[in-house]
Formats: structure tokens, sequence, C-alpha cells
């Protein structure tokens, strides 16, 4: 069993936390700290104000994504294979951080789209870096982008084996269709 997590991080899981389901006027410092089971001085310690927490929550995003990205890097399968397999995937805490943040207002944290820019630049560069189109880049990450949103509506892509064969099989044509815009912008090009 994982050791539980330190007050710092349970308070911004919280705050993640009520984000997502209550909306960002629900996500006091009170409603955060009774969320986190810390008291109201506890939270005030590791987040003297509001802007604290949502800087730190716009950290962990940063550095979700870079290691979102380490791992499609990594993946044996290939990062556009990774990405998209991944984008349909939801409820994962990645996933839940990611929702936080765009349930930000952009007018008053402007530095919330500047991290979901972040994450989204370091996607689509790894995916560009793959497949060598800008233009087929872009269908990727378009493609995923669908995907998470399929999985965040439907809710239960990764309920049940027959719902993950479901998925594996609609993400194995997507990837099928990925290479064959890849071999046909590669054509037009030419030698």
């Amino acid at each position: 069993m994982p050791p539980a997590p330190v007050a710092r991080d349970k308070v911004l899981d919280a705050f993640a936390t009520i984000l997502v389901t209550q909306g960002e006027r629900a996500a006091t410092i009170e409603a955060v700290a009774a969320q986190a089971g810390v008291s109201k001085g506890g939270l005030l310690y590791h987040f003297a104000s509001k802007q604290a927490l949502v800087d730190g929550l716009l950290e962990r995003l940063v550095e979700l994504a870079a290691a979102d990205v380490l791992d499609m890097h990594a993946a044996p399968e290939g990062p556009v294979d990774h990405f998209l397999r991944t984008s349909a995937q939801s409820d994962t805490d990645f996933d839940r951080v990611y929702v936080a943040v765009t349930r930000l207002p952009q007018d008053t944290y402007p530095q919330a789209r500047a991290a979901l820019d972040t994450a989204h630049e370091g996607w689509h560069r790894e995916v560009l870096d793959a497949v060598g189109d800008p233009v087929v880049a872009r269908a990727v990450v378009l493609m995923g982008d669908g995907l998470y949103l399929e999985a965040s509506r439907t809710g239960d892509w990764d309920a049940d084996s027959r719902s993950r064969r479901r998925k594996d099989a609609r993400v194995d044509e997507l990837l099928v269709l990925v290479e064959e815009m890849r071999a046909a912008r590669a054509a037009e090009r030419g030698p």
C-alpha cells in the first residue's frame, strides 16, 4: 500500500477535486482545507493564498505533462500509439488535474491557459517528431482530443474488458489511418 500523501499533496488533490466537482467559486480556502482534512492554518502553511493554490496546481499539471511526454518518447509502441491510447483514458490523476485547470477562469488566471498550452505543445512536439509532418501531427493531436472527449463523456471505457477491447480496436483503426495519412502526404512531397 502506498504511503499517504503529504499534506501539501492532499491540499492540491482537494483543490483539484473541488474545482472538478463544484467549480472555482466553491474552491475557497476553507472548503479546500475541509476536503483535504487539514486545518485552515495547515493549508495556509503550504499555500498562503488561493493564488498560491492555483500556482501549485499549475506546477503539478506541467510536471505531469512533462512526465507524459517522457513516457511517450520511451513507449515501445511509439509516441503516437502511446498518445492515442492514453488519450482514451479518463478518471486518472492527470485527467483530474487537467480538468481542474480547465475549470479555472482564464481571465482571472491567464497562467492556466499557459500551463494547458505547455502540455499541448509537448504532446504536439513529440507526435511531430514521430510522424515528421505538421499536418499529420495536428490530426493526431485532434484525434487524441476526440478520444479524450469521448472517454470523458461516456466514463466507462475502462470499466470492463469488453469496453477495453472496443477502445483498443478503435485506437488500432486510428493508428492505421495515421500511417495511411503519413504515407500519402510523404508520397505527395516526393523523394
